[in-house]
């Protein structure tokens, strides 16, 4: 290896002499790689394809160790720092240009007591990885709805996905976590254990610190759960989304339904003639006994005259990764998103106008309903902000081709724009573009001063400020 320039946390340069990266590198059970490395593009490849940085250096982690030698190299240093777990936020954060990026992703660990129903999991672990092991007990965790997500990034910043209502958020299913801090030490967070510190990691992003192991509490069920899809003809798109709506008031805990309004994929059981039509789809997940879950949908699936219903038992596994084929790496990606209290009339006609727009066949809207479990943990538990029963918005702009970028981008704002006026201000952070950072105080509401201060304690340089940056309370005028 030859002296480097690496970028600093004063978007300044530092050089770095060879011998201390060679001793950097001796140190890890991982490797280092620069971008002469024949594997250094691969590396540095996140699922969202419109991010294209390049680090100067990229350590891969291979355990506990490695991250700490990893984070008092960047401290010595003083370098950029960005932080890879699965490489699936939106926003592109884990990659860093010039700087150093730590890379979590050889870290898949999963261990399962099964009779403890506890799950020990690595950073660099997707959800499928997770989710093959628990439900090989017949176990499950709420986590996300796309199997390639990873669950270091999805947890952080709050997790929910098809079980939430009924077993809460990732976060409420954390019972500890094992954080490399901003000095290089590793502490473990629980409850008994740097309460403030476990306090901000459920919810407040990867501002505090790199968790290396999670221990999250399990549920039972599987193997198989009553899902699947309703599709609509979109020209029924308001009254659908009025009675789905009125139904939801009285759904149980175990039912889930979300929205997903979008121009028809190839789907084999769709008509070919509806393919590349605009559609509006419920998709519905009860997690619960069959023949209950088939009197819970059953208003739900009465609504108008769907085009088509394929709601069934289907393995819990594979309905996890249903919505995969329309999420795969490669794509050029950016949304935007709001959280509603109530799917106002207003707020529907705002999404209806929206869809006569699609910018490309991959665009859409997505609708999810929280509730349930979620709204029993008082707000102020956790950092996740947003705890009543609400709706969440994210407009996925999706596509292909970078001519396409100034169309797509200006859709996803436009719809952004005029439904805020119905929105609650709180945001889902996992779900914000790099290009929010102004908006971050008002996602977390009230939440926002406390994450301030413990960021002071733990971070006060603000080495982790590749996220949706919480700026230390003195520390709030820093790059």
């Amino acid at each position: 290896m030859n002296d480097m320039s690496l970028m600093n946390l004063q978007a300044g340069k530092t050089w770095v002499g060879a011998a201390a990266i060679e001793a950097l590198a001796a140190g890890l059970r991982g490797k280092v790689l620069e971008a002469s490395d024949a594997s250094y593009d691969e590396a540095r490849a996140i699922w969202n394809a419109m991010i294209d940085r390049r680090p100067a250096l990229i350590v891969q982690c291979a355990e506990a160790a490695d991250v700490v030698n990893a984070v008092r190299f960047a401290n010595d240093n003083k370098l950029l720092v960005s932080v890879r777990g699965g490489g699936h936020n939106i926003a592109g954060n884990a990659v860093c240009d010039g700087g150093m990026m730590i890379d979590l992703s050889p870290m898949k660990s999963v261990r399962v007591d099964a009779a403890a129903k506890r799950a020990w999991v690595e950073p660099g672990a997707t959800l499928a990885d997770l989710d093959k092991e628990t439900q090989s007990f017949g176990l499950a965790l709420p986590t996300g709805i796309n199997s390639t997500t990873g669950i270091a990034g999805l947890t952080v910043g709050g997790g929910f996905g098809w079980i939430t209502r009924k077993f809460g958020l990732t976060i409420d299913n954390l019972v500890s976590a094992d954080v490399v801090t901003a000095n290089g030490e590793l502490v473990r967070a629980s409850l008994a254990e740097n309460g403030d510190l476990f306090w901000a990691l459920r919810g407040g992003g990867g501002n505090f610190g790199i968790v290396t192991a999670f221990e999250f509490q399990l549920h039972d069920l599987g193997p198989q759960v009553l899902s699947g899809l309703v599709v609509h003809p979109f020209a029924d798109a308001q009254a659908v989304l009025q009675q789905y709506r009125e139904a939801l008031e009285a759904a149980p805990d175990e039912l889930t339904c979300w929205v997903v309004m979008r121009q028809a994929p190839p789907l084999p059981f769709l008509p070919q003639e509806w393919h590349g039509k605009e559609i509006l789809v419920l998709a519905m997940c009860y997690c619960g006994d069959i023949a209950e879950g088939e009197k819970a949908t059953q208003q739900l699936r009465s609504i108008g005259k769907p085009i088509a219903d394929v709601v069934g038992p289907n393995p819990f596994t594979g309905w996890q990764q249903a919505f995969d084929p329309l999420l795969t790496p490669g794509a050029r990606n950016y949304w935007k998103s709001h959280d509603f209290i109530a799917l106002s009339d207003p707020a529907i006609a705002v999404l209806i106008d929206a869809i006569g727009t699609l910018p490309g066949p991959e665009c859409e809207i997505f609708i999810a309903h929280l509730g349930g479990a979620v709204g029993r943990v008082a707000t102020g538990a956790t950092a996740f902000p947003q705890r009543n029963s609400h709706f969440v918005m994210n407009v996925h702009a999706r596509w292909r081709e970078p001519a396409m970028d100034t169309a797509c981008i200006a859709w996803a704002r436009q719809l952004f724009d005029a439904a805020a006026p119905y929105s609650a201000g709180t945001a889902y952070i996992n779900f914000m573009p790099d290009d929010e950072v102004d908006r971050v105080e008002t996602a977390y509401g009230g939440n926002y001063k406390r994450l301030a201060e413990i960021k002071r304690q733990y971070d006060p340089q603000n080495l982790f400020r590749m996220n949706q940056n919480v700026r230390p309370v003195e520390g709030r005028r820093m790059m």
